[in-house]
């Protein structure tokens, strides 16, 4: 090591012990709260009759499928509680997953009329859905109360680089919305929206890996409602604007499993859908922890801090100690894994070794994977 980097080093263990108090509480990522968070989990049953995607959940598999809680502010507990209240229930088949979403709203607008236009820009409802829970390779469905479906795929998070890609369409998805109440009409209250839709296992594929979920499998999921202040202007709803800057006022981001900040995207902070072949006339099947979720966190938490310290220094730590993180971890079961971590100033990789010999690794671009053994022959 030269003397400019070694000089560099020892000021960076000095600094980080001096900061460490200060970079803990003023992180742009707020890992320690992620980390203690309770994450939403939803057992998905199979319906037991056919599912006619019109909005109207008539059939007998919708009325026994369950609610999952009422949504949340993004932010989590410490923000109020929706104005209005927003849930969902969801099934599945071979082919399809089904997601019925039921929001109050006193005043149902939506203008947006064209595949692809930013619905989001109006009030809208959100589904989140990343198969294999490795952060990459996710998919975004919106719907507004139209029935406009803005869909879009992204390769990684807007924070690791990603690009959405708007032109990927979902094929054969189908959606339908019903309205107690009318739409776009100031003149009266209504009462909710509710969009029925049926998600193919075949368009969300990629390339020749097939999504369809089998007996037990867990997929990274979220939800989300966007909701706009509105005024009334000319007879239609407008956004409304701070009268001061002429700027529209911030969007209310009400979701099913909070993430602890103001964005959506990230898919580590989502919730847990457990495919069961169970009927949903049958149900009652408890949900069942994935093997090493907990444990996992621990490589998140060294993806935070490493992003922390990249912000404080120009660089990255080049060791656990100077992230002041154990070499060994262990979750609320007692399931217990080493840490390691190969790092430059520039890139890292870290290794979660688990007790029984599972090998999982993140590096700096957020990517989490599992090391997958090779046998020689």
């Amino acid at each position: 090591m030269t003397s400019l980097r070694m000089i560099k080093f020892w000021l960076a263990v000095i600094l980080v012990g001096l900061l460490s108090p200060y970079l803990s509480a003023q992180s742009l990522w707020n890992y320690e709260e992620f980390l203690s968070l309770p994450v939403k989990h939803y057992v998905v049953y199979q319906n037991n009759d056919e599912i006619v995607v019109d909005g109207k959940p008539d059939e007998i598999s919708w009325r026994n499928a369950a609610w999952t809680s009422d949504f949340m502010d993004i932010e989590g507990s410490k923000k109020p509680v929706p104005e209005f209240r927003t849930r969902i229930k969801m099934l599945w088949d071979q082919d399809n997953l089904f997601i019925l979403a039921e929001l109050e709203e006193p005043h149902i607008w939506a203008y947006f009329d064209e595949h692809d236009q930013i619905v989001y820009h109006e009030n809208d409802f959100e589904i989140f859905l990343d198969p294999d829970g490795n952060a990459y390779d996710y998919f975004e469905f919106e719907l507004n109360a139209a029935n406009t479906l803005f869909d879009l795929f992204l390769t990684k998070p807007y924070r690791d680089g990603g690009i959405p890609l708007l032109t990927w369409d979902a094929p054969d998805f189908t959606s339908a919305v019903s309205i107690s109440g009318t739409l776009n009409n100031p003149a009266d209250t209504d009462q909710k929206w509710t969009i029925e839709m049926a998600i193919p296992f075949e368009s969300l594929k990629l390339g020749l890996k097939s999504q369809v979920p089998v007996d037990g499998e867990t997929w990274k999921a979220n939800f989300s409602r966007v909701q706009w202040q509105t005024d009334v202007l000319e007879g239609k709803y407008q956004k409304r604007k701070d009268k001061n800057t002429g700027l529209f006022l911030s969007e209310n981001n009400w979701v099913w499993n909070p993430t602890g900040v103001i964005n959506l995207h990230l898919p580590e902070r989502w919730g847990m859908l457990q495919f069961s072949q169970r009927s949903v006339n049958i149900g009652q099947e408890a949900f069942r922890q994935p093997p090493y979720e907990e444990l996992k966190k621990q490589l998140w938490l060294v993806y935070y801090k490493q992003q922390d310290f990249m912000l404080a220094f120009d660089n990255y730590a080049t060791s656990l100690s100077l992230l002041s993180l154990p070499e060994s971890v262990s979750d609320a079961t007692g399931n217990t894994a080493k840490l390691e971590m190969f790092a430059t100033e520039m890139q890292f990789t870290a290794l979660l070794k688990t007790s029984d010999g599972k090998v999982f690794t993140i590096n700096e671009e957020g990517f989490l994977s599992e090391k997958i053994k090779t046998v020689k022959p």
